[in-house]
């Protein structure tokens, strides 16, 4: 897609020209004239048609990613992100459920799905001997096709017995639905904790983002009625597409 806009478009007042620049890729993106998936004007096109340096350029797309709405690897370009998802904290809810509801196309790629030894901190959750094994899923979570999270769930032995999910359940279903389909087990609430962190380089190649990038991590115990644990699960989401929304009452 080409811009229409020229160097008339920038004023030569106070304001950086970087930070004109960003405003009118921004406000393009907005009306959808880049639209998700689309890529932005590189470094050498915006230097072309504005008549700016790289490094202003350069500056321009810079701030774009840290909002959010871009992201830049190097070979692909810039390119533009679908708007960034809000998970509401009050809900507890699978994350195809989540998405699902936002109109957009959940997809899971399954790194793995066996049997392990719990950590100190998962036997907590599910209230196991450390020395007892439980299932353990690590899959990575995707919107519309984009990578928006990792997550490792850890599944209470007394949930599964022999019949476990394949690679290809977990692939094109939802955990949850999984669960209550073949075993019966209805989460019916948890307890989340949220916590900031930044990508390790085997969490960035997964994620498709760099090495120190942002990263919002969620520690999850869900439990049956009876409050029986089901699943206990840490999930590591791309800070620039995922926020979690706090809804508040004064007393």
């Amino acid at each position: 897609m080409s811009m229409t806009w020229d160097m008339n478009d920038l004023d030569q007042g106070p304001l950086p020209l970087w930070f004109q620049i960003a405003d009118r890729l921004r406000a393009a993106i907005e009306r959808g004239e880049f639209r998700p998936g689309d890529a932005l004007p590189s470094e050498a096109r915006l230097n072309e048609r504005f008549g700016v340096s790289r490094t202003t350029a350069r500056a321009s797309l810079d701030r774009l990613e840290q909002e959010g709405l871009i992201s830049r690897r190097s070979g692909k370009g810039s390119i533009v992100l679908t708007s960034r998802v809000e998970q509401p904290l009050n809900l507890l809810s699978s994350f195809s459920e989540d998405m699902l509801r936002r109109g957009l196309q959940p997809s899971y790629v399954t790194r793995s799905a066996d049997y392990a030894l719990p950590t100190a901190e998962v036997a907590e959750a599910l209230g196991i001997d450390r020395k007892t094994r439980a299932f353990r899923i690590d899959r990575l979570l995707k919107a519309d096709g984009w990578p928006i999270g990792m997550s490792e769930s850890w599944i209470s032995p007394a949930v599964l017995n022999s019949h476990t999910p394949s690679s290809r359940d977990l692939d094109v279903v939802s955990l949850y639905t999984w669960l209550e389909r073949n075993h019966g087990a209805r989460i019916a609430g948890g307890q989340e904790l949220i916590e900031a962190a930044t990508a390790t380089r085997k969490l960035a190649e997964s994620l498709d983002i760099a090495v120190g990038a942002p990263l919002l991590v969620a520690r999850r115990r869900s439990h049956a009625a009876d409050g029986a644990p089901i699943e206990y699960a840490v999930m590591h989401y791309r800070a620039d597409r995922y926020r979690f929304r706090v809804d508040l009452v004064r007393q």
